[in-house]
């Protein structure tokens, strides 16, 4: 595919994906995440020929520019659509298919110092929303969807969605494999805590106030 072809292909899919796109010209001069992506095709073409300080300059600067930080090294398929942009990170060995949308906020990274294929891979027609966070070398499937604010840390088969923390699979080929976590309604570990330890007050209370009365608990010594 020819450059201009690519990068008119960069702007179309900003259309097919974005209501409030009335322009090209407002598109091009004015949408971030197209900027990110365009500074990203620039910086991983000097990455593959080995400019690397080169290439992480150009990273850098649309970094500073658009508040979206992706690698030189990530590959990048076409009609990548990123909404918003802002806060976004994509790593060094991010691999991204075809046709793949992101929200603001979304981070692919890695799960610390290992070597290798450390980010995440994200097969065609992906979507991951808002805030999500998608770390370590695993594979979000064919038309699979990550709900905001989700943390995935395994694989998500195709044509599945996926929420919670940590992601916990809810449909799988338009089947819900779980009834009982709704989009909405996220897992909530520290709330949890919160309120097994208002449950364990609340039974200490009371049992002091029988013990002040002279009532005896199973367990209470007779001293």
């Amino acid at each position: 595919m020819g450059l201009f072809q690519m990068l008119k292909e960069d702007v179309d899919v900003v259309f097919d994906q974005d209501p409030a796109a009335r322009s090209r010209f407002e598109v091009i001069l004015t949408y971030s995440g197209l900027h990110a992506i365009w500074g990203h095709r620039l910086a991983h073409a000097c990455y593959i020929k080995k400019f690397f300080f080169l290439a992480r300059v150009i990273s850098q600067l649309s970094r500073f520019f658009t508040g979206i930080e992706i690698h030189p090294g990530a590959q990048i398929g076409r009609r990548f659509f990123i909404d918003h942009g802002m806060g976004v990170v994509i790593g060094e060995t991010c691999e991204i298919g075809d046709n793949v949308t992101l929200f603001q906020g979304v981070t692919l990274g890695g799960t610390g110092k290992e070597k290798g294929k450390r980010h995440p891979t994200l097969k065609d027609h992906a979507l991951v929303a808002t805030g999500a966070k998608v770390l370590g070398s695993i594979t979000i499937g064919e038309n699979s969807k990550v709900g905001a604010g989700s943390v995935v840390l395994n694989d998500v088969p195709d044509n599945s969605t996926v929420v919670g923390i940590p992601g916990t699979i809810v449909i799988r080929d338009g089947k819900k494999v779980r009834k009982d976590l709704d989009h909405h309604k996220m897992p909530d570990p520290v709330a949890d805590r919160f309120e097994k330890m208002d449950e364990e007050i609340t039974r200490l209370q009371k049992q002091i106030e029988d013990m002040k009365q002279g009532v005896k608990h199973d367990g209470d010594s007779d001293l």
